[in-house]
């Protein structure tokens, strides 16, 4: 990456795609933005970079490199690995990693919790411009969309019906279609996987919950 595109790049601001961190110091902080990052559709986190934008640079662009690729190997499962990149800028480095849209979805952040040293995970995935915590739906979602098994799909009475609750309210989520077919939300979270699988409805979430639209 040139320093002119670098700087473009900052200049659009946080994103979805887009994290910066002024320094790399804690391991979880940092697999909780990649992990997000590649469990959504990529792009790139930026290491001597305020939250503002300003510009500070690294100290050190080996022991950045070294904590960063540390992270993506050690603190992640599946592991990821990292694709990093220095660009000077205004005399200051800056570590550039980019984070593919993963083939091997859920990404998950794994630790080893103070509590008794038990081991524990989280899922995250990208918000706008905040890294969140992702629901069993759409931990669901991404582990059926990994898969390579063929989807059979049949539209019954049950897809109907939310088909038509859909298109007079615009949305709905799982409680909403396990009542109006009066099935458990465990089995209407199955059917609505499938149908985001088959590409007839979307998966959505505004950090609170999930919900579903038609495609």
């Amino acid at each position: 990456m040139k320093p002119k595109e670098l700087l473009n790049l900052i200049s659009n601001g946080e994103s979805s795609s887009l994290e910066f961190k002024r320094k790399s110091t804690n391991p979880e902080k940092i697999a909780k933005e990649i992990v997000a990052m590649a469990n959504t559709k990529g792009g790139y986190l930026l290491v001597g970079v305020d939250d503002d934008g300003k510009i500070y640079g690294i100290d050190s662009e080996k022991s950045e490199s070294d904590i960063v690729e540390k992270t993506c190997l050690f603190y992640i499962e599946p592991p990821i690995e990292p694709k990093i990149e220095i660009v000077n800028v205004y005399d200051k480095d800056v570590l550039v990693l980019y984070v593919d849209n993963s083939n091997h979805k859920p990404h998950k952040v794994k630790l080893v919790s103070d509590d008794f040293h038990k081991d524990y995970d989280k899922t995250y995935i990208r918000v706008g411009e905040k890294s969140i915590e992702a629901s069993r739906e759409m931990r669901r979602l991404m582990k059926s969309q990994s898969d390579d098994k063929p989807l059979k799909l049949s539209i019954g009475e049950n897809e109907k019906r939310l088909f038509q609750f859909l298109e007079i309210n615009e949305r709905a989520t799982v409680k909403d279609f396990a009542k109006i077919v009066n099935i458990s939300n465990r089995r209407a979270e199955r059917l609505l996987i499938r149908l985001v699988r088959a590409g007839v409805i979307q998966i959505h979430n505004d950090s609170h919950h999930d919900y579903f639209t038609l495609v």
